[in-house]
């Protein structure tokens, strides 16, 4: 999917919501654990109920790969579900990969040509040679890490170095690389106020920001600093939204709770 097309899906569907399906079977409701697969079974129900309200679905592979080859199965049904029914969905594959140059060609492999995801995050602490082979594939985007949501993100990312914070680096420097046009950022959304200076280094990128709901951001205030002209902006729900029912209709309340913040999305995007 190109950037163009994820915009207008945004302008269709008046929505930048992206849903999280991070699948733990301790938390799913429990007759699904009847199921050969119930990751997917359950996956399928919430992306049947909610696909008209998003424009992303963003799975979480160490959910998947907690559960070994079953994990990994459920994954690729899940994409392939997605890529064959809903192709006007765009995929994030949230692997947090990076590593020297032909370890990180082969994790660009596994999941934009093996799995056929839109896209795949990324750590950058290893710089260049193991995000450029990322960026290489044509209609594919990387999203790097910028700015995360956790605690430990001020260990060192916030942290000044030669008179600038250590994230503003990151970012200045990612500009330079090669087929850079094909990065994303996540940043998250509990770093509301880091979002006006994040829009001086890169006006126009689209960032992925988890980090609405559950760990306690407000979609107003990232949509205050964070929108750019094209909206440029993927907001994540995960638990809000797929654990809102531990019960038969979990799907629906699942359905509910995404159209809430569809509804919040649709009135900042007519009074942008």
């Amino acid at each position: 999917m190109t950037t163009q097309e994820l915009i207008e899906q945004i302008k269709i569907k008046k929505s930048f919501l992206c849903i999280g399906l991070d699948v733990d079977l301790n938390k799913i409701p429990k007759h699904l654990l009847k199921e050969d697969d119930p990751i997917f079974v359950f996956n399928k129900a919430i992306i049947d109920a909610t696909h008209h309200l998003c424009v992303a679905y963003k799975p979480n592979t160490a959910f998947y790969e907690a559960y070994g080859i079953k994990g990994w199965k459920s994954l690729e049904k899940t994409i392939n579900y997605l890529n064959e029914n809903y192709p006007e969905i765009f995929t994030v594959a949230d692997a947090k990969r990076g590593d020297i140059g032909n370890t990180s060609t082969m994790y660009a492999k596994a999941f934009f040509d093996d799995l056929a995801f839109d896209s795949v995050t990324v750590a950058p602490y290893m710089g260049k040679d193991s995000v450029e082979p990322f960026l290489t594939f044509k209609n594919k985007h990387t999203i790097m890490l910028a700015l995360t949501s956790n605690q430990g993100a001020f260990d060192f990312q916030t942290k000044t170095v030669d008179g600038k914070e250590l994230y503003k680096q990151v970012l200045e420097t990612s500009k330079s690389w090669n087929n850079s046009e094909n990065l994303m950022y996540v940043v998250g959304a509990t770093k509301a106020e880091y979002f006006a200076d994040i829009r001086k280094i890169i006006p126009n990128s689209f960032l992925l920001v988890p980090g609405v709901g559950a760990q306690g951001g407000n979609l107003q205030e990232v949509c205050k600093y964070g929108m750019s002209d094209n909206v440029g902006l993927l907001i994540n729900s995960s638990r809000g939204i797929i654990y809102a029912s531990s019960n038969a209709d979990y799907a629906q309340a699942a359905a509910e709770k995404a159209q809430e913040l569809q509804n919040e999305m649709e009135i900042i995007i007519k009074n942008k």
